[in-house]
This record gives C-alpha cells, structure tokens and sequence, in this order.
C-alpha cells in the first residue's frame, strides 16, 4: 500500500500537515486534520472529502479496510514512523491513522434550505470539547444543522473533531455568521428561536406543556463560563431554562443541550 516510511518529522509532507494543527494555516489551506479509525471512515463516506492519509505500520495493518478503501479512492497514503505520528497527532497515544481533510461547512442559506425542523446554534462557545461534544449529541438528536457563530470555536479545530467522534461529516455545519445577520435568516426560515440559559423565566417543562418545542425550533447555547450576552437573549424569541430538580447549581454545556435537543426532538415526533 503505502511506499517507503517517512521517519523525519522535517519531511515536507509531515510539515505541512503538521501546520494544521493552527487555525490560521487550516483557513488558509481550506484543510484540517481527522485523527483516528472513526474519523477516516466518516470522512472516506463523503466523496473527495479526504486528501491525504497518514498511516504507521501497525495501523494499516490493524486497519486493512480503511487503508484500502483509501488507496482504491486515489487519496496518496504516506507510512510514517511512531515518532512522526507523535509529532503530527494531537493526542497522548495516537491511534496510528491521521487523515487531511478539506472543510466541510456549508454556507448558512445552504443550511436552512428546504425549511429546518431542528437547529443547533453555538454563540460564543469557546470549549474546544463541549462544541463537538454538542454537535456529536445535536447528530444523535437529529438536528438538520450545526451553527458556529464568529464568536465561537473553530470546528476544526483538533480537540472540537475528536469530540464529534465522526458526526462533523454527517450534518451540515455552518462556520462564522455574525448573530445580528444569524437571527433574522433564522426566523425567516420559519424557526422559532430559543435561547437555552439558567436564567430563563421559562423552564423546560413549561415550553413543552405549552407547545413552543412542537414548532421548528433553533436552540442556542452559549458560552461555558458565563452563558449568553444580553444582547442575544433579547433577540430570541424565548429565553428556557432547563429545571434543576437536585442540589447541582447547573448543568455543563453539553448535558443541557443534550437535555434541549432531545426534548425537541420528541416533540417533533410526537406531533
């Protein structure tokens, strides 16, 4: 399959890919790195998606299917060293597969066109994990579309891609639309918009019993630390806070959006 083993980490291809790991040099190349058996597979789904495969012995060994299916693809393969793979994967014991990857995202009319049921909006996340975390669970839940606004992480970048476990190439994915210009192309796509926040006047419950989670729906979730800026919770329609029945002072990120997206996503069948 692959040829002869590159063992420097100066190789020009391992530098290059390795140059990915910055978000500067994936917006410029329009290129980003998939590390891992699950992401390779999720991205070899996806026509012309994967670039560039590299791969250590064992790996290709171990991971006969997903080496050959890339090499009958055409996507150049490179064997590389454990050291190599070290210097080019982003985490502690690498699984001996790291793929290139164009980016996926899709402009936001793309997004909302035909009429969304269900919507996930990041604003001002800035958690690497927690965003692809929600946009693994906004998949699961069957969200049409992830939305990164400007003021969130990058979805390429290495942790937020580990963190989807492969669901960045199952839904559309919108990257850096300003909230000012997000909002009314949301409402105009017939999409009430809910803002998720602890101090909402509305709990959870109440907008189920009263119906709002039974209409497309685009929830929004904010920052980790410090939840959403007023500026947007005026925007929404509504503002819903998920109950807290125990003693815990909150829920992270993840789980509350977990807790949203499927409570709409019941709704939504249930209608």
């Amino acid at each position: 399959m692959a040829g002869r083993e590159l063992s420097s980490t100066r190789s020009p291809r391992v530098k290059a890919a390795r140059r990915l790991a910055k978000r500067a040099f994936r917006r410029r190349e329009n290129r980003f790195l998939a590390e891992g058996p699950q992401a390779v597979r999720e991205a070899l789904a996806l026509d012309g998606v994967l670039t560039e495969l590299f791969a250590t012995a064992e790996a290709e060994n171990r991971h006969q299917d997903l080496v050959g299916r890339a090499e009958k693809s055409g996507v150049p393969i490179a064997r590389v060293s454990a050291e190599v793979m070290s210097e080019l994967a982003q985490t502690v014991t690498p699984q001996g597969l790291l793929a290139v990857c164009k980016f996926v995202d899709v402009p936001l009319e793309s997004a909302l066109s035909p009429a969304p049921r269900l919507v996930t909006v990041l604003a001002h996340v800035r958690d690497p994990g927690n965003a692809g975390t929600v946009l693994r669970t906004a998949d699961a839940a069957g969200s049409d579309s992830v939305i990164f606004t400007d003021a969130s992480v990058d979805p390429y970048n290495g942790k937020c891609v580990r963190a989807s476990a492969g669901s960045l190439f199952h839904l559309p994915v919108v990257m850096g639309p300003r909230f000012d210009v997000l909002i009314p192309a949301l409402k105009q796509a017939g999409l009430t918009v809910v803002a998720a926040d602890g101090a909402g006047e509305s709990s959870l419950d109440t907008a189920l019993d009263a119906g709002t989670l039974d209409r497309p729906t685009a929830w929004v979730f904010g920052n980790e630390a410090w939840g959403l800026p007023e500026e947007i919770l005026t925007a929404v329609d509504e503002v819903v806070r998920v109950p807290i029945y125990g003693a815990a002072e909150s829920l992270n990120l993840a789980t509350a959006a977990a807790v949203c997206l499927y409570t709409s996503a019941r709704a939504h069948r249930a209608g």
